[in-house]
């Protein structure tokens, strides 16, 4: 039960000079309380700050972001002020998220099961929008995973708190960050948020979805008999050592306490674990050397492309380039044990994407330019109706391909046709070209 409102009570939006009506108490933290609440026949969201936060620095902040805007629909972004003329201080109205949506808390504690595809895609769109963010001369300032929730069965993604959001490098208002995901060098207090800590915290929030684990909390933190601040500021400021460091063992995770990184890291490819090695090691001591957003996109994407399942257990397994060409065969699969085999694949430059019976192409994969874009399809495999063990490709574009098969003989594929998988079949997309192999 909220102490601020009660169902029924309304605030001005300021901007609107539309009242807006409580309806439903949603929950409270050390900022405020939030509501559920009627703006004109929508939904959306209020949050109302306790007297003591009620600055007039965190209202002109609040202010500049609603001038300036969302910087994409990902963000549950400041929409308007509020005032009140009973309650003492003001608040801001927001979009209101879906219940779909779940905390990493909840992975964490393993309440959901997401798929590596929905993590991947998940992770894309954090990376891509924190990008947007600092592209605006953002910094977010607070990233970590209370502040983030996503679909488990989509990977869709919001990011909400955006009241911390400042101008990089401005006045500096409100929160440091929050223990755990705060840079090294904002740990020991030598430095405040900015765009560069805040990509150590994002670098750190994407290794807890997909490892579910902290990267630095290993032997070292075992030994530690009372994670007071001092602990706390050894181990994550002045002596943070990755748990995966390859050139130092000491702070490796032990069975029993860190089994969740025992077990997820080997099952991830490894250009993905190099970034993750890059952030952690050079991104510890140097901010200008820490992974970039961009490059966590891009390497979502080819994470999501390496997804193959397991033919046994039907577990999804990732396509290690790397590991193969050492090894020279493929890695057994993590969940059952038992060989895989690898289903057709396309190479599209230097993109390369496992066709299961799952696989859809979007236009980042046929297209110079980067269009992500993972709500339209380009692409998608199909089995033939007729002939259950035959498979294709089909065109959801609205542009023609034109197909050159391994004699040479070529045709086209019209919207709405497939091209039919075979080894070393050609397809010309139109602005690129793509090759089966099986």
């Amino acid at each position: 039960m909220g102490e601020i409102f009660k169902p029924g009570d309304t605030v001005l939006a300021e901007t609107s000079k539309t009242l807006c009506t409580v309806e439903q108490f949603l929950g409270g933290g050390g900022q405020g309380e939030v509501y559920k609440a009627d703006l004109g026949g929508q939904k959306v969201a209020l949050k109302w700050y306790f007297p003591r936060q009620a600055t007039q620095q965190q209202k002109d902040a609040l202010a500049t972001l609603v001038q300036m805007g969302s910087p994409n629909d990902k963000f549950l972004w400041p929409l308007q002020l509020t005032s009140s003329e009973t309650v003492t201080g003001f608040g801001y109205i927001m979009p209101l998220r879906e219940s779909r949506y779940k905390g990493i808390v909840d992975l964490m504690k393993r309440r959901i099961e997401p798929t590596f595809r929905a993590l991947a895609k998940a992770g894309f769109i954090l990376a891509d929008s924190y990008l947007q963010l600092h592209a605006k001369g953002l910094c977010y300032r607070d990233i970590s995973f209370g502040n983030v929730f996503f679909d488990p069965d989509t990977g869709d993604a919001l990011i909400c708190d955006n009241d911390n959001v400042a101008v990089d490098k401005g006045q500096q208002v409100g929160v440091l960050g929050t223990p755990r995901f705060m840079a090294p060098e904002v740990v020991r207090g030598e430095a405040l948020p900015s765009t560069q800590t805040d990509l150590f915290s994002l670098a750190v929030l994407l290794f807890y979805m997909l490892v579910v684990h902290h990267p630095l909390e290993g032997q070292r933190e075992t030994a530690i008999k009372c994670l007071d601040l001092p602990a706390m500021n050894k181990l994550y400021g002045t002596e943070p050592l990755f748990i995966f460091d390859p050139n130092d063992d000491s702070n490796r995770p032990l069975a029993g306490y860190h089994d969740n990184a025992l077990a997820f890291w080997p099952i991830y490819p490894q250009f993905l674990r190099d970034l993750f090695t890059k952030a952690f090691t050079v991104g510890l001591k140097d901010p200008h050397g820490r992974v970039r957003e961009s490059e966590w996109r891009g390497a979502m994407t080819q994470l999501r492309d390496a997804i193959f399942y397991c033919g046994h257990c039907g577990a999804e397994n990732f396509y290690d380039a790397d590991v193969l060409r050492v090894a020279g065969k493929l890695q057994p699969c993590w969940a059952c044990g038992n060989e895989v085999v690898l289903p057709p694949r396309i190479r599209i430059g230097k993109q390369l994407v496992m066709l299961n019976h799952t696989t859809q192409l979007f236009p980042h994969h046929v297209n110079d330019a980067r269009m992500y874009d993972f709500d339209v399809p380009v692409a998608e495999i199909v089995q033939n109706p007729h002939d259950p063990g035959v498979w294709g490709l089909k065109n959801l574009s609205s542009e023609k391909w034109v197909i050159i098969r391994p004699d040479a003989s070529t045709q086209d594929v019209d919207p709405g046709r497939s091209a039919r998988l075979q080894n070393g079949l050609r397809i010309n997309f139109g602005n690129k070209e793509g090759e089966i192999r099986s």
